[in-house]
């Protein structure tokens, strides 16, 4: 029996200016992402990925076409609305890491449970169970300005992993950390995937698409293909470390 489906993008175009000035960041994209699916999109810069995971998290709206995450039609929620479901169950690791300078990482990683009323006792032990997920327990308690950059990559890692997160999506989210570490962050992402969360991962690395069910490649803000990953991670990840 297929698996539900989590994300259904139908016909969504996104155009940004007017008149000469006018770009289309996306021109017509279909898209299902199921439970239990990790899907990888590829392509060159400004081919319009990530104006996918914009409008897949709700942080924009589509032109036309729709969006739905489960059974929220994104586009009819109002702003409150969309910052509801994105509490609740979009987990979203921004390129820029969009940590708050000013709290710890520990706190950085409730800030969106207190939000949504989460007791504190209890939305620090969820908060701390997730930074030990990508192996930052330790540093709980320190600032973003304090910790190195692939620190606080881990620490937006665990920010969008927190609690029952039912969507997931990565914007290049091993960007900045070495490949050991880079690895273990993409192992945390398909064990939360094969636990029954859809996944959406941004990557121009090859490697880490590996992880994916599917890799979707887009092109001028067109979905020029959609193919199953060649050969799973362990096998890619030998291969590249042969002589």
């Amino acid at each position: 029996m297929p698996s539900p489906v989590m994300l259904t993008m139908r016909g969504v175009t996104r155009v940004h200016g007017h008149g000469a000035a006018e770009v289309h960041a996306l021109r017509g994209v279909d898209l299902t992402v199921a439970m239990g699916e990790l899907v990888a999109v590829m392509g060159p810069s400004g081919s319009g990925k990530s104006t996918l995971l914009h409008l897949a998290g709700g942080l924009d709206s589509p032109t036309s076409g729709s969006v739905r995450v489960g059974r929220d039609d994104v586009g009819a929620l109002d702003a409150q609305g969309r910052a509801r479901l994105r509490r609740r169950h979009v987990g979203y690791v921004f390129q820029d890491l969009n940590l708050v300078p000013a709290l710890t990482a520990l706190e950085n990683v409730t800030l969106p449970l207190e939000l949504d009323g989460v007791p504190a006792r209890r939305a620090r032990a969820t908060g701390t169970a997730a930074l030990a997920e990508v192996g930052l327990d330790d540093l709980a308690d320190r600032f973003p300005d304090d910790m190195s950059g692939g620190q606080a990559q881990r620490v937006a890692i665990a920010r969008a992993l927190v609690g029952p997160r039912r969507l997931l999506l990565a914007d290049e989210p091993t960007g900045a950390l070495d490949s050991v570490t880079g690895e273990a962050v993409m192992r945390v992402l398909r064990a939360r995937v094969d636990a029954g969360a859809s996944g959406l991962l941004v990557t121009h690395d090859a490697r880490h698409a590996a992880w994916a069910d599917r890799i979707v490649f887009l092109r001028d803000g067109l979905v020029v293909d959609d193919t199953g990953a060649a050969g799973g991670p362990d096998q890619l990840l030998s291969e590249a470390a042969r002589p």
